[in-house]
This record gives C-alpha cells, structure tokens and sequence, in this order.
C-alpha cells in the first residue's frame, strides 16, 4: 500500500502556471502507474495525465500541450507542470497510484486548483 499527498495547488488568474506535486510514502519505482485526476463540482473524476513505470505518458485532449506529468523515483514524487490554465481547468486534483497485485489502487486527499478569469 502507499500513502499519497499532494501539493502545489492554489488561486491562479487564466494563462498562468502551477505545479502540482504528489509525495508517495514508499518508493515509487515498482508501482505501474502513477496519475492526476481532477473532479470539479457537480461533474465526475475525470483523467488528468498518467505515467507508467517505464515512462510512458499519456495526457486527457484538454490539457495535451498544456501540462506536463513527470516522475521522480529517486524522489518519490510524481508532478504536474500546469501551463497556460483555463477556468475550465478549476477542480480538485488528486494523485492516484496503481500497480499490479495490488487489491485496488489509491488515492491522496486532493489539492485545489482555481483558475481566474
């Protein structure tokens, strides 16, 4: 199992940046795939970006271009480089880590994203 907490989230006016960090409380470098989700009021989680052990990344079409997801295993980190942020980008952001064997995946407790216009 693994702990997760994100950071990095705040009040930023639209055409501006965030990075969103996600801090695991084991080392990252066995679990398949690490993502950021994001859930804004009266809509369901939806896929942010994800990465996978090897690197592999792939991004939801409203953000391709925008962000960017890393990892760091020597960290244990996964991050979110939010560039050029939408109002329609508002939402609770959430780290979640999966990985084979593993009974269901899990979640952090979510960091807020609000984005003037």
């Amino acid at each position: 199992q693994v702990q997760l907490v994100e950071s990095g989230g705040g009040l930023v006016q639209a055409g501006g940046s965030l990075r969103l960090s996600c801090a695991a409380s084991r080392p990252i470098f066995d679990i398949d795939t690490m993502g950021w989700y994001r859930q804004a009021p009266g809509k369901q989680r939806e896929l942010v970006a994800r990465i996978t052990r090897d690197g592999s990344t792939n991004y939801a079409d409203s953000v391709k271009g925008r962000f960017t997801i890393s990892r760091d295993n020597a960290k244990n980190t996964v991050c979110l480089q939010m560039n050029n942020l939408k109002p329609e980008d508002t939402a609770v952001y959430y780290c979640n880590a999966d990985r084979r064997g593993w009974q269901r995946d899990y979640w952090g407790q979510g960091t807020q994203v609000t984005v003037s216009s």
